[in-house]
């Protein structure tokens, strides 16, 4: 067991959403949470009763930035190390799907304070003082050419400070707009990094590795997952392992959910929740990674942090906002009970 603080780094934006599963401004109005993908896992690792600290930039003097730090210490994230600089607030507006219906991500995060942020403004030394685990997503990196380089500076300051590196490829189309792609950066980054999490897509377009598997027939073949795996791990011999998750996506209601993990020494599959009646898939990914994390850390063996992380993500869908807010035991009590959902009294 390793222990030490986690720090996760990238930007956390202002969600506006219609009430429950309504059309943009069906009703004249949203409703305001906060999310992003590393503040979702330093939340999600908060609430496991993980030491977490979540390092961002935000605007000087915005009282949004200011509910948004509020918000992050309500649930027990130390922000202590949020630097704060020129721009703006990033906006990100959800228009949650349901049945046939896919859900919509509108961005608005042009100009916000982290795509303006050069490097040297966050003390990475401070930062990684008494650390265990770094995290860091490939939406960072995606958001403009200097939150990549200042995406770099984190990783290769995370390393020399001996912290686990993580990084969740979440390959973003609509935001690798500043003039290379991913496949040119994303590569880069992974040489610093010792667990890559992804899914096949996110392999494919980030890394330019490609998948025998084919999500879309309805049946995964776990072969194929364990050849792409394999090809991942060759072709980055710093890396320690990699997980995927695997989404069967039936419909924006109803999903497959499971994932798979390759440490070189074996290939393993989770157990596989069908989830129906999905409340908010949004962060599922994120409750993934901080299972995961969780996992590694504090749980006897790769198999163990495997599910573990997959049963926090599981239950991540039955909950609004990008947050988490599931506990330990409820995630114990999935993995011990399989999930009945009877009334607790």
């Amino acid at each position: 067991m390793k222990t030490g603080r986690v720090i996760s780094f990238g930007e956390i934006m202002l969600r506006l959403a219609p009430p429950g599963f309504e059309r943009f401004l069906q009703s004249p109005q949203f409703v305001a949470t906060f999310g992003g993908g590393e503040a979702n896992v330093a939340v999600a690792l908060a609430a496991l009763g993980v030491e977490s600290s979540y390092v961002t930039v935000l605007p000087q003097k915005n009282p949004v930035a200011d509910a948004a730090i509020g918000e992050l210490r309500r649930f027990g994230v130390d922000t202590s190390h949020i630097a704060h600089g020129r721009g703006r607030m990033g906006i990100y507006f959800l228009e949650a799907g349901a049945n046939q219906r896919p859900s919509r991500v509108i961005y608005d995060r042009e100009g916000s304070s982290v795509a303006m942020a050069q490097r040297g403004v966050i003390a990475w030394d401070a930062v990684f003082q008494g650390s265990a685990w770094f995290h860091l997503t490939g939406i960072t990196p995606a958001i403009s050419a200097s939150a990549a380089e200042l995406a770099m500076e984190a990783l290769q300051a995370g390393r020399a400070a001996g912290a686990i590196v993580s990084l969740d490829l979440n390959y973003r189309k609509n935001l690798w707009k500043w003039g290379k792609p991913a496949d040119e950066v994303m590569p880069e980054l992974v040489k610093f990094t010792d667990v890559v999490i992804a899914n096949e897509e996110d392999v494919q377009k980030s890394l330019g590795i490609q998948s025998g598997a084919d999500v879309a027939a309805g049946k995964l073949d776990l072969a194929s997952y364990e050849l792409l795996t394999n090809a991942v791990l060759n072709a980055y011999a710093n890396l320690k392992g990699i997980a995927i998750t695997l989404r069967e996506s039936k419909s924006a209601s109803n999903n497959g959910w499971s994932a798979c993990w390759n440490d070189r020494k074996a290939f393993i599959a989770s157990r596989a929740y069908n989830i129906t009646h999905i409340v908010d898939r949004v962060g599922g990914g994120d409750s993934f990674s901080a299972g995961l994390i969780y996992g590694v850390l504090r749980l006897p063996g790769a198999k163990d942090a495997l599910e573990f992380a997959t049963a926090l993500s599981c239950l991540k869908h039955s909950v609004p906002g990008d947050f988490s807010r599931i506990g330990l035991d409820e995630v114990n009590s999935l993995l011990r009970e399989g999930g009945s959902g009877r009334v607790q009294r």
